[in-house]
């Protein structure tokens, strides 16, 4: 299983509906907005980028001075991975099940690695040539239940055995020749920086926006997961094979909802699509094409989820937009998903992905109402209107970006080095934008993506946090070539947003948490 001079006026979001709202809205842009008091607002504009599914170890345990693959070797019990029984050690790393048979010579080294973590771009033993960062490597899976069977109570020592990648998942890279990599020398990395939910991009978006799992009244009884009397683990398929060394793991159910929980309610949790367009699942026949079709065609597979009420759900925009602060989440091919299907799961370019565009499934942008059409034109835009806003110093004063599939960094269907390439250089944008000097920029990324990580999370609830992942703060104002080492997760982004702006909290946000305020200096001169 996440954005001009210091005395710019923040930009009042267009949902105000009388003079008395629109005349507060100008007095909170007059005075800065938010908290206004702390150093914080000295940090006119948040930019948030929101990358794909990686861990810590993967991509950063080499950084110099972070908690990484060094510490993790010091001691097997860090690193040590267990068979399915949960006792037995592995006596090599299992082979990569699912790699495509057109590439699977390539990754065959994999299954002659001794039980520990090994690097990807490195030689191999008997002269085998590693993989490097620019290579693709086979996806791995990464679904809700699957994280916490791997994370097995905070051990971390079943990634290979319920892995469909199996010893891939040990796999890390010296990501020393990244542009990233460089910048976060430059910065502030983030070395205890926590996924906000177990498992997968779907879910983990929702976390970034709302710190909220979606509900799902009434779901089809055909996807619910089959999950045993812990709450936490699959049932094991019939036909699984006992040994993570004999093949990759089979389940009796593991779907995209969960069993009914002891507050009635049931949550999708693993990917299901956006009940408006653009969505994986097309338009019904002759209806409404801003629609997602409710039967899925007639398959509960296909079904998308039902709009969540934004009365009774609030995300972090719903908050801003409440105290005339405005925000956008801007996405790669936005535009192009819209105009033309063939650009959504294609495995090429752009590969636009429904299910990373969380907003898209809140009622409040329901493409068939007048108020949804005024949102969406307001809030939910194209890369290509991210790069003019930032030309022209007009970002709002919090920007989330989702870059396009091909540029996002995720294993399967793209490689680490063309979306750090992309990352970089919209960073050197941003940089460059008259808007800089008072501008935090927050990097990270949305999911561990099935990798490995040694560091076992925080305990908080029933949905996370998971799997530890990279996070970096680019800003005038953060600490210069600094590794923080205070515990983040994914809402740690919203709650800075909400210590900024003065925003009403969000209750999903952890309270174990920090709210990034470490990773600052404000004595520094922007």
């Amino acid at each position: 299983m996440p954005f001009a001079s210091s005395f710019q006026p923040l930009r009042r979001a267009p949902f105000t509906a009388t003079v008395l709202a629109a005349a507060a809205t100008l007095s909170l842009s007059a005075c800065g907005g938010g908290d206004s008091g702390t150093p914080a607002a000295q940090i006119d504009t948040v930019v948030v980028i929101y990358a794909e599914n990686r861990s810590f170890d993967n991509l950063f345990g080499l950084f110099p001075g972070a908690n990484g693959i060094a510490n993790a070797l010091k001691d097997p019990a860090s690193y040590t991975q267990l068979d399915r029984d949960g006792v037995t050690p592995l006596a090599t790393l299992p082979a990569v099940w699912n790699a495509p048979s057109a590439n699977a010579a390539a990754w065959a080294f994999v299954s002659s690695l001794p039980n520990k973590p090994f690097q990807i771009n490195a030689a191999q033993p008997g002269g085998v040539p590693g993989q490097g960062v620019d290579v693709t490597s086979p996806d791995l899976v990464h679904r809700f239940y699957n994280n916490q069977m791997q994370i097995n109570g905070g051990k971390n020592n079943q990634y290979a055995a319920w892995s469909d990648a199996g010893g891939l998942s040990m796999g890390y890279y010296d990501g020393s020749s990244m542009a990233m990599w460089k910048i976060a020398q430059q910065y502030t990395l983030a070395d205890n920086f926590f996924q906000g939910a177990f498992g997968g991009s779907f879910l983990n978006h929702f976390w970034l926006v709302c710190a909220c799992s979606p509900a799902w009244n009434n779901p089809p009884s055909s996807r619910i997961s089959s999950v045993d009397a812990s709450g936490t683990r699959l049932v094991l398929s019939a036909s699984n094979p006992v040994s993570a060394l004999t093949g990759a793991p089979k389940y009796a159910g593991d779907l995209n909802i969960t069993p009914q929980s002891t507050d009635g309610k049931y949550y999708a949790v693993n990917t299901t699509q956006p009940p408006y367009q653009p969505s994986g699942t097309p338009p019904a026949s002759g209806a409404d094409a801003r629609l997602a079709d409710p039967t899925g065609g007639g398959s509960a597979g296909n079904m998308p989820l039902p709009p969540i009420d934004s009365s009774q759900t609030k995300t972090v925009g719903d908050t801003l937009t409440s105290k005339g602060i405005n925000w956008v989440w801007y996405a790669g091919a936005w535009k192009q998903a819209l105009a033309d299907r063939t650009a959504i799961y294609n495995n090429g370019t752009p590969n636009f992905q429904p299910h990373h565009q969380p907003f898209n499934y809140f009622s409040r942008f329901d493409p068939t109402t007048t108020t949804g059409q005024t949102e969406r034109a307001a809030h939910l835009k194209d890369y290509t209107d991210l790069l003019a806003d930032i030309d022209k110093g007009a970002l709002p004063s919090v920007v989330f970006y989702k870059p396009q599939g091909n540029l996002n960094q995720h294993p399967g269907y793209t490689d680490v080095m063309s979306g750090d390439a992309h990352l970089a250089g919209l960073i050197a944008k941003l940089q460059q934008s008259p808007q800089w000097k008072h501008m935090a920029i927050v990097v990270t990324y949305d999911e561990n993506g099935g990798f490995f990580d040694h560091v076992a999370p925080p305990k908080a609830d029933r949905f996370g946090p998971g799997t530890r992942i990279p996070a970096i703060i680019v800003s005038p104002y953060a600490k210069k070539g600094y590794v923080d080492h205070t515990s983040y997760d994914t809402t740690s982004i919203i709650k800075f947003i909400t210590k900024r702006f003065g925003l009403d909290p969000l209750s999903g946000a952890r309270a174990s948490a920090g709210d990034l305020m470490n990773a600052f200096d404000f004595s520094q001169t922007p």
